[in-house]
């Protein structure tokens, strides 16, 4: 990285709750796998879906998606141990992997039980829960059901076997939050470590694709319009206390100063936008920055009329029209949980190799159709040649 000593030293507010440092992320979208193949797709400003028509027997509402049609978990993984892995599982793993060789972090006996994990999801593997509960009625009795499939029809599967396979004995945590459930993790992290019951976390959220995902997208924009394909991916970020990076004279990725969320009336309403606004200006306030700092703002836009138009409303009246908008649904497509993730490793991906961005702020902003919504506040740096991953 390329930051001055004052980007890197200069002291939280008093009023700013424990700031959370980046030092290490890893990314898996319909892009493409890596950190490279997002900023690339970001850079040129789409990217085009994949034709998914031949991944599943069962039938779909259209052959486009950004998905990872040739994607192995085996590839990645090797064969030991993953036979029984459902996609959400695998593409979790594999971000794992991808976050862990991206840190500067050492995972060893001496800490790892000082490590843990913190996945979001919408709830869990859709197509593994609905898969394993259609066998126990359309199996020869007694029920045949393979009883091997059913740690993937639960919410945590992923979570579980990320810590077994990397050897991580700290907490182990699955929230389930939709839209906003990158932003819960981040908050939940923020609490667990602030508190002293972890050192550093695995922190990220996944989504896969499959026929009830396609089908969830379809229904939600037959009822709302829009046009995004659904989408999938996992991304994963290594956190640790911000405090702790610095004092250890270490370099961060990113720092993630204020989360803030809220529940309100649905999207379209004022009280929606006045939520919104509320949640906003509370996490610029909690991290010590002011609306003509912030550089760029990773929406939530989902090219449906209503959830945007909210959105826009209440991040112009907060930032006005000045900053940039970064809508990465553009290049990601619709991905549920996954969704807020992608919104954060876009930001840093920019970050990754463009010093001239060293010590920008820019602001994450999501919203899901029950009212929820949330903001956080990022700042974020670039890595030289030779740091860390």
């Amino acid at each position: 990285m390329t930051a001055t000593a004052a980007q890197l030293s200069a002291p939280a507010p008093s009023t700013t709750p424990l700031a959370l440092a980046i030092t290490g992320f890893g990314v898996l979208s319909g892009a493409g796998i890596g950190i490279e193949a997002l900023a690339g797709a970001l850079a040129a400003g789409h990217a085009p879906a994949a034709d998914v028509s031949g991944m599943f027997e069962d039938p779909l509402p259209r052959r486009q998606a950004h998905a990872l049609v040739d994607f192995s978990v085996r590839d990645h993984l090797g064969r030991k141990g993953t036979s029984f892995f459902d996609r959400s599982t695998s593409l979790a793993m594999v971000a794992c992997k991808e976050a862990l060789a991206d840190t500067d972090l050492e995972v060893g006996d001496g800490n790892r039980d000082r490590i843990g994990i913190t996945l979001g999801t919408t709830a869990g593997s859709a197509k593994s829960t609905s898969d394993y509960s259609r066998d126990t009625f359309v199996q020869e009795r007694p029920y045949l059901v393979n009883p091997l499939l059913f740690p993937n029809a639960v919410m945590n599967c992923a979570a579980g076997q990320g810590a077994i396979r990397y050897g991580l004995k700290g907490v182990n945590a699955t929230i389930a939050g939709g839209h906003l459930a990158m932003l819960n993790v981040l908050r939940y992290s923020r609490n667990l470590i602030g508190c002293g019951y972890a050192d550093a976390l695995l922190a990220g959220s996944v989504e896969e694709f499959s026929p009830q995902s396609a089908w969830a997208v379809h229904y939600a924009q037959r009822t709302d319009g829009g046009h995004l394909a659904p989408g999938e991916g996992a991304a994963v970020f290594v956190v640790e206390s911000a405090a702790a990076v610095r004092a250890a004279g270490r370099r961060p990725d990113a720092e993630i100063l204020a989360v803030e969320t809220g529940v309100y009336d649905p999207p379209g309403t004022d009280r929606f936008v006045e939520g919104l606004t509320s949640c906003l200006t509370r996490a610029l306030e909690r991290a010590g920055v002011r609306t003509d700092e912030v550089s760029a703002v990773a929406t939530a836009a989902s090219g449906m009329p209503r959830f945007d138009e909210a959105e826009e409303a209440a991040v112009t009246a907060v930032l006005g029209a000045g900053p940039e908008r970064l809508r990465v649904k553009e290049v990601t497509g619709e991905a549920f949980s996954a969704s807020g993730a992608f919104q954060l490793a876009a930001l840093l991906a920019r970050h990754r190799t463009q010093p001239a961005r060293d010590g920008e702020l820019s602001v994450i902003t999501t919203l899901g159709a029950d009212g929820a919504a949330g903001a956080a506040v990022v700042r974020g740096w670039s890595r030289a040649d030779g740091d860390h991953g």
